[in-house]
């Protein structure tokens, strides 16, 4: 039997797999869930055990959550591939109300399969294991080499994952690393991202006083921090031009022609990318002049206000605010310093405050951009399993979002090629209610990975780049 042909007899197991890992709220994001962590933990070193992985743990590296490792090495003088995904989720709560189904529970409605973590990234980890199992239970072994590594803290920064990376780097050596955590731009089109933005996060506050003073005493005199704190973001506004912060585009590297054509073609046009993000009628795109909306998410800095604080609207008080706090992230693309930024942009904050209030800005995040040349043995392999498993041509693209440890870890193994392969698409909603999974670009993606392994496998003296 071909193993894409076990992947079809197999549907329903694979897609019940991926309900049971939906089914564990392993929320990593406000240290509650740390048993439901340990259990998707297990869980997925059971799923792991079952598709024929050997050597299967859970890991631990000083006081991470754990991560899930299963490996096969029966196929000497073959690649050896890297597999990752995550296994911790975003919350739900404060938007069940919001949710079409219940979030924990795999449904699968009009061709989508809705569930906290479908897409980000348990979608993923079942994927790889029935590529993976879709050979061992067909053929009794695999063309390459596997290593196989599920993440349990992603979803807060991964902060213990580059150390992990270098504690276990004997274990963990792979010729290639294949990541599925991105998007494709459109259902039924895949897409191999060759281009990450970074972070660089600023937390700003602002104080004017020692307490809250009553507004009817001091309204008028002591200076509103809320609004100062307000006054000093509005620096960032950026109408439909640069971003005002003089030195942030110094290093920004352009974008071929070619490159521009291609983001421009790709994703449907303004009115399609406007209903997928779920704008209100009226409301302008904040594009700058001549940009489109995936040159922007691409390969242009952007800044954002992604949390602020003064008061809450619960314990709201007629009282003068006496300090206002706000987290400010700021996407940066090649050849961007994260050093640097954060520099510009704090030069932006703290000059000549509103009544000389008191503001401090200090560094919460820094992340460096990622792009690589999509081309290469490994990359062919990626666009001829791609096209069989999709019936489509992939074709290459940039991502908004930030997978950090993509270029560390690609250093770590000697220059390993990394395929990014996207298995969320535009109505994903991925962190949002009512996250989904395409389920035909599920079960195409899990049949392009069958065929990656082949694909591989039959590379000349096992070179992948």
């Amino acid at each position: 039997m071909q193993p894409t042909k076990w992947l079809e007899q197999n549907d329903a197991s694979i897609i019940a797999d991926l309900g049971k890992l939906v089914g564990i709220q392993s929320i990593s994001t406000d240290g509650e869930h740390q048993k439901e962590l340990s259990h998707c933990a297990d869980a997925t070193c059971e799923l792991m055990r079952s598709a024929g992985l050997d050597s299967v743990t859970v890991l631990k590296t000083g006081d991470s959550n754990p991560y899930a490792y299963g490996e096969w090495l029966g196929a000497p003088g073959k690649p050896t591939v890297f597999l990752y995904a995550h296994h911790d989720v975003q919350p739900v709560k404060g938007f069940e109300d919001d949710w079409h189904s219940p979030p924990w529970t795999l449904t699968e409605r009009d061709g989508r399969l809705y569930g906290r973590g479908a897409a980000d990234d348990k979608g993923a980890i079942v994927t790889q294991l029935g590529a993976i199992a879709s050979h061992l239970k067909t053929r009794g072994k695999l063309p390459v080499n596997i290593k196989m590594l599920v993440e349990g803290e992603e979803e807060v920064g991964s902060a213990n994952l580059q150390g992990f990376f270098i504690e276990n780097k004997d274990r963990l050596m792979s010729d290639v690393i294949v990541v599925c955590d991105t998007e494709n731009v459109e259902v039924g089109l895949p897409c191999i991202t060759y281009a990450l933005r970074g972070i660089v996060e600023l937390h700003v506050e602002v104080r004017t006083a020692q307490a809250p003073v009553h507004s009817g005493m001091a309204g008028g005199v002591l200076p509103d921090a809320a609004i100062a704190l307000n006054v000093i973001l509005s620096r960032l506004y950026w109408d439909h031009k640069k971003l005002p912060v003089p030195g942030l585009y110094d290093k920004v590297r352009k974008m071929t022609a070619s490159e521009k054509r291609a983001a421009k073609k790709v994703g449907g046009d303004e009115t399609q990318w406007r209903k997928d993000q779920g704008i209100l009628d009226g409301v302008d795109l904040a594009l700058e002049k001549n940009v489109s909306p995936n040159e922007a998410t691409w390969r242009k800095p952007a800044i954002s206000v992604i949390v602020q604080e003064a008061s809450s609207m619960r314990n709201k008080s007629n009282q003068v605010l006496p300090s206002a706090q706000a987290y400010v992230s700021c996407r940066i693309v090649p050849d961007q310093d994260p050093d640097e930024v954060y520099e510009n942009i704090k030069a932006v904050l703290v000059k000549d405050p509103p009544w000389n209030v008191k503001v401090n800005v200090k560094p919460t995040a820094k992340l460096k951009w990622w792009m690589t040349d999509p081309t290469g043995p490994a990359f062919t392999a990626a666009q001829k399993a791609l096209k069989k498993g999709f019936g489509v041509k992939p074709i290459p693209i940039g991502c908004g979002g930030s997978i950090g440890f993509v270029g560390p870890l690609a250093e770590l193994f000697g220059g390993a090629p990394a395929l990014l392969l996207g298995i969320e698409d535009p109505l994903s909603k991925a962190h949002a209610p009512n996250e989904s999974l395409h389920a035909g670009d599920f079960r195409k993606l899990t049949a392009s990975l069958s065929h990656l392994f082949d694909q591989l496998g039959d590379l000349p003296d096992g070179k992948v780049k």
